[in-house]
């Protein structure tokens, strides 16, 4: 049997993911190992994403390998990838999704039960995340903005040390990693009220077009709703040409889909709520919507 060689970045939570992936595709019957590929992203550490010129910062790499053949398979935080896919690979599955909130960790020095997310005024928070900006200057505009990069537990190393009173993370890498948070608080902010990157909590299997025999293998354990729901969350972001530079957030329940939106980093957000439609044309009437800002 053809052994089935999966490219993924580095990091903790990266690697905990493309293992996830393997397991998956062992349980079905499928020879499959793992080949590690360092990107621009993870080599740039000086400059916040709003800063980085270009996209994929964190796929470049990996899709080259992809195209080369020197992998077969791709496993990306579905967050991370560009809208368009390069030509000749394609999303052929995704996972389930893990909690899409975001989460507020901070130093037991910085917490205030009695301010707004417990977290005391004027508190410097940590993000190199152009969205979460623009929405903490919505939500916490009080609040002084320092830029944090580095993996999930770097981050945390670095709150812990007191370079900053909080952060702000995914829940869904920090429910992965199965983190010590103990010494910390940690507060979830919902989708609705502080709106996650399109595709948060999901993770993207990548292919080459041509591959119609790992497609049909990939299928059985692909989530066909969790697709179709962040299918539109990353269109509505494709039509306003976004990535990790644009201020934007975007999340659908199958009830309604939560948008936060600003023109960059240095303005607050702006907040809107659709009630959900399954027609071709929603993502567009939502991107029109925002863009005129009409709710």
């Amino acid at each position: 049997m053809k052994t089935i060689t999966i490219g993924t970045r580095g990091s903790d939570l990266a690697l905990w993911q493309a293992k996830h992936v393997k397991s998956q595709l062992e349980a079905i019957g499928q020879n499959v190992s793992i080949e590690v590929i360092k990107t621009r992203g993870d080599q740039i550490q000086n400059l916040s994403f709003d800063k980085m010129e270009g996209k994929g910062f964190f796929t470049k790499e990996i899709e080259i390998a992809l195209l080369n053949h020197d992998i077969d398979l791709a496993v990306h935080s579905h967050k991370d990838l560009e809208t368009s896919q390069p030509k000749g690979l394609k999303v052929a599955a995704v996972s389930d999704r893990e909690n899409p909130c975001e989460l507020l960790l901070m130093n037991k020095s910085a917490h205030n039960p009695n301010a707004p997310w417990e977290l005391k005024k004027k508190a410097i928070v940590g993000t190199s995340s152009a969205r979460r900006k623009s929405q903490l200057l919505a939500i916490r505009s009080d609040v002084e903005i320092k830029d944090l990069r580095g993996n999930i537990p770097t981050r945390v190393a670095k709150l812990k040390s007191g370079q900053y009173d909080a952060i702000l993370i995914a829940k869904a890498g920090a429910l992965r990693l199965n983190l010590d948070l103990s010494d910390l608080i940690s507060l979830d902010l919902t989708p609705d009220e502080f709106v996650p990157a399109p595709a948060q909590g999901v993770l993207a299997l990548q292919i080459r077009t041509q591959d119609k025999e790992l497609d049909e293998i990939l299928q059985k354990i692909n989530d066909h709703q969790i697709q179709k729901l962040v299918g539109l969350e990353r269109e509505v972001l494709a039509l306003m040409d976004g990535g990790c530079q644009l201020p934007l957030g975007v999340y659908c329940d199958n009830r309604y889909v939560h948008v936060a939106y600003s023109d960059d980093a240095m303005h607050a957000s702006r907040y809107f709520r659709f009630p959900y439609k399954d027609t071709a044309e929603f993502a567009s009437k939502i991107v029109e919507h925002v863009q005129h800002q009409k709710v």
